[in-house]
């Protein structure tokens, strides 16, 4: 059990963060939200990934302007 344990938290940490960042905002269960992140991957035929990597972008830049890093844009 702590093998399966430690494989949720691997992937959970290495995915960006972006289904934990809209549960976070909207009041929602994480789960909740990747179980509707994966029926709309699945019904729009993998088209949502490309919006899940915007997110994740975004979520990024985000993050290095809280933290005062420099971003490409502040050059």
């Amino acid at each position: 059990m702590s093998q399966i344990n430690s494989l949720k938290f691997f992937l959970e940490k290495s995915v960006f963060g972006v289904c934990t960042f809209i549960a976070k905002k909207m009041g929602i269960k994480t789960e909740r939200i990747r179980l509707y992140f994966l029926y709309i991957t699945f019904g729009t035929l993998g088209s949502s990934i490309i919006l899940y990597l915007l997110i994740a972008f975004w979520i990024n830049i985000k993050k290095y302007r809280k933290e005062g890093k420099r971003t490409v844009w502040d050059l």
